[in-house]
């Protein structure tokens, strides 16, 4: 099935200009097994305090005990892009996409946006910092990046960013992020948006990858579209069908129309290894409002995913 594609571009800062650079792939030279981990959080776009609540979701992403190398973020409003490229943590550490332009964020409430820590994956920059030769020597090398578009009430598309291992070199592993569409009435849509990219997954070339995000499984079909596409839901392999249930959504929280906690965020895989995934929890931010009394909303109505894995 052919798949209609806007490419885009990873970038780095670029501490010498003041100014997000976009990258070029550059050969990785280890030959070992790439051990990597994956941190997923709808971060919720249309809660109060949007911009307050990202900046806590992603001091608790970076200033954990497990920073990983790989974050996929979704309902990023423009606000909140322009908030995540401002923050000088990112800037220091991490390869972003979508810095070049806001052409992503047209006619959409928001994006999703993928980052890569620069310790794992190689940029440009990186010549300017080699001095001996040893900087970069274990770092993976980037393919290209784009979005995928897909059949959708709402717009949404998919997010890829094609990684190469030193192992297979002539082969590409696929990091999607995804926004599967949302509620009841779109279920059709999600089945051909995870039936397409299944197929991105298998393209000649590609050896396989990732496809995480927010999925909206909230039928009991939508539970079935993982196995039918033949991918591994990681969540499964590793924990079991009966064990924790690794709800992300609806947690702790009572919800209209009778809806209760849900795994709506998942992590799917093929060609993959899941090695260790957990559930991260919101903390609690305060809402003020005018002539009450505050309130406390969690960061997020969704819980964040971090997955390890191996290529």
């Amino acid at each position: 099935m052919a798949t209609n594609r806007l490419w885009r571009t990873l970038s780095a800062f670029n501490p010498s200009t003041r100014m997000w650079a976009p990258v070029s792939s550059r050969n990785a030279q280890s030959q070992v097994t790439q051990r990597l981990s994956l941190t997923s959080w709808n971060i919720d776009a249309f809660s109060s305090r949007a911009v307050s609540r990202a900046k806590l979701i992603i001091g608790h992403i970076l200033e954990g005990p497990k920073s990983p190398d790989i974050i996929f973020l979704q309902e990023v409003t423009p606000a909140v892009r322009a908030s995540l490229l401002d923050d000088a943590r990112v800037r220091a550490a991490f390869l972003v996409t979508d810095a070049e332009d806001l052409r992503s964020f047209e006619n959409v409430p928001f994006a999703t946006m993928t980052l890569l820590s620069s310790a794992r994956f190689a940029s440009g920059l990186d010549s300017q910092k080699e001095g001996d030769g040893i900087e970069g020597r274990d770092k993976l090398m980037l393919g290209r990046v784009s979005r995928v578009a897909l059949p959708s009430k709402y717009r949404r598309d998919a997010l890829c960013v094609d990684i190469i291992p030193p192992t297979a070199p002539s082969t590409v592993f696929r990091l999607i992020n995804v926004h599967l569409d949302s509620l009841w009435d779109t279920l059709h849509y999600r089945a051909q948006q995870l039936e397409i990219l299944a197929d991105v997954l298998r393209e000649p070339g590609c050896g396989g990858g990732i496809i995480a995000g927010d999925f909206n499984a909230i039928s009991p079909e939508d539970v079935e579209l993982v196995d039918k596409n033949n991918l591994v839901d990681a969540w499964v392999a590793l924990h079991g069908r009966a064990g924790p249930n690794g709800a992300t959504w609806g947690v702790g929280v009572e919800r209209r129309y009778g809806l209760g906690p849900g795994r709506l965020d998942k992590v799917a895989m093929t060609g993959l290894k899941a090695e260790e995934m957990e559930v991260l929890r919101p903390g609690p931010i305060e809402v003020p409002r005018p002539g009450e009394e505050s309130v406390e909303i969690p960061w997020s109505d969704h819980c964040g995913l971090r997955c390890t894995f191996t290529i």
